[in-house]
């Protein structure tokens, strides 16, 4: 049921943000407080969050789901931001996307005293955002547990290109 609810809360904009794109807005989810709450324990309660040291989420939407499932998990929580966003010493890598290049950043120090991460975003698509944190995270010496997304969009191959488990709640 939990499932059948979130699909059905999903909706979806052709075309966004551009042509040939079927965009896939979570955003409804957080407008009904008990299928959030039940996506965010049942984000939660994946075995890698406890084996984890920390959550890293990716900007912007992976924010409302890795700050929901660090606070439940009693993790701390790193965010990776696109450039121009964070004060500090920071590290950042480029990266390619679907539609698009970004470059994410994130604030070393905030790495300093965690080795083991499990990364959250709202969507997996083409890997691109993912790659980028995780490739940031090898050079500090650091390692990826694992990837849980919202959404995983199967057809992009996204999954592939990583060496750690991905847990996906819906695949289209």
């Amino acid at each position: 049921m939990f499932i059948e609810d979130l699909k059905n809360t999903i909706k979806e904009y052709p075309d966004f943000p551009s042509k040939g794109i079927l965009f896939k807005d979570i955003m409804p989810i957080l407008q009904k407080p008990k299928l959030y709450s039940e996506l965010i324990s049942f984000m939660s309660s994946k075995p890698i969050i406890k084996e984890c040291n920390a959550i890293i989420s990716i900007d912007a939407r992976g924010f409302i789901f890795g700050s929901a499932v660090a606070f439940l998990a009693k993790k701390p929580m790193i965010v990776a931001r696109k450039k121009g966003k964070l004060p500090g010493y920071l590290i950042s890598e480029k990266y390619s996307l679907e539609y698009g290049a970004n470059e994410l950043a994130i604030q070393k120090e905030s790495l300093k005293s965690l080795d083991k991460f499990v990364i959250i975003d709202d969507l997996l698509a083409t890997g691109g955002t993912v790659k980028c944190v995780e490739n940031l995270l090898i050079k500090e010496n650091k390692k990826v547990l694992g990837l849980i997304v919202v959404i995983e969009l199967v057809e992009l191959l996204g999954k592939s290109k990583f060496n750690f488990p991905v847990e996906s709640v819906l695949k289209y």
